[in-house]
C-alpha cells in the first residue's frame, strides 16, 4: 500500500506505551473517592478520552464534582508516574525513522492529550526530533476526538488533503476522529489484554489492523 502525502500519529498506544500508567494514576484517584475499578476496567472505560470529558461519569459513580483543582492533581500526579516509568512502544524508534525518511518529513503528532503530556513523553524517549514543530494537541481545536479537528489541523499545516492521509490510531474514539477527517486508518493493535481489540477497531471504520509496529513502515508505502 502507498500513496500517502503524509503520516498523523496519535501518541499514547501508539508512540508510547503510557495509557497503563495513566490510567493506575486515575485509578488509583477514584478509589480515593470511593470508585473500586481495576486498571484494566479504567482503560476500557477512559483510554481515548480525556478525563474531564468523562466528569459527568465520575460523578454519577462517586458523587464528586470533577473540579479543576482536582483535574491539576490528576495532571501532577500522571506527569510525576509518566517521567519515572515511560517506555516507547517496541520498534517505534525505526518505525518512525523509515516512514519520516520516506514522507520527506511530512508526518505529526496529532493526540487528544495536553501539549504539556505530549512533548513531555516525546522528549523524555528522544522521539521529539521526528515531530518537533508538528504537534497538534485536541487541547488546542474546537473539540478534541472523536471530533475529526486535530487531524484536519494537522493535515492542514503539513499543505496536504486529510483524504492523502494515513492515521496511524489505537483506540475507538481515535479511529472515529481519522475516519471522520476522511483519512486512511491504520490501527495498531497487539496481542495484549491493554489494548482495544482488532474487531472493535474494525467497527470504528480502521480500514486497516496490524500488530507489529515492524509491519507500519511497509503497510505505509516506506
Amino acid at each position: 500500500m502507498s500513496g500517502f502525502d503524509a503520516v498523523l500519529f496519535d501518541c499514547d498506544g501508539v508512540l508510547v506505551d503510557s495509557e497503563p500508567i495513566t490510567n493506575s494514576v486515575l485509578r488509583d484517584m477514584l478509589h480515593e473517592l470511593g470508585w473500586t475499578l481495576t486498571v484494566e476496567e479504567c482503560m476500557r472505560l477512559f483510554v481515548g478520552k480525556t478525563v474531564r470529558d468523562e466528569a459527568d461519569l465520575i460523578q454519577q459513580q462517586t458523587g464528586f464534582v470533577v473540579s479543576e483543582d482536582w483535574l491539576v492533581s490528576f495532571q501532577r500526579r500522571r506527569n510525576e508516574a509518566l517521567t519515572e516509568r515511560l517506555t516507547a512502544i517496541p520498534d517505534i524508534q525505526d518505525a518512525l525513522q523509515r516512514v519520516h525518511q520516506h514522507h520527506g518529513g511530512r508526518i505529526a503528532c496529532a493526540s487528544g492529550a495536553d501539549r504539556f503530556k505530549v512533548e513531555l513523553m516525546l522528549r523524555k524517549l528522544e522521539l521529539i526530533r521526528f515531530f518537533d514543530g508538528r504537534i497538534f494537541s485536541g487541547y488546542e481545536t474546537p473539540r478534541s476526538k472523536p471530533f475529526p479537528d486535530v487531524y484536519l489541523a494537522a493535515a492542514a499545516a503539513l499543505g496536504v488533503p486529510a483524504a492523502r492521509c494515513a492515521v496511524v490510531e489505537d483506540t475507538v474514539v481515535g479511529v472515529t476522529a481519522g475516519v471522520a477527517a476522511g483519512a486512511t486508518v491504520f490501527a495498531y493493535s497487539p496481542a495484549t489484554t491493554l489494548h482495544v481489540d482488532a474487531a472493535a477497531l474494525r467497527a470504528a471504520g480502521a480500514h486497516h489492523v496490524f500488530t507489529r509496529m515492524t509491519d507500519l513502515p511497509e503497510m505505509l508505502g516506506a
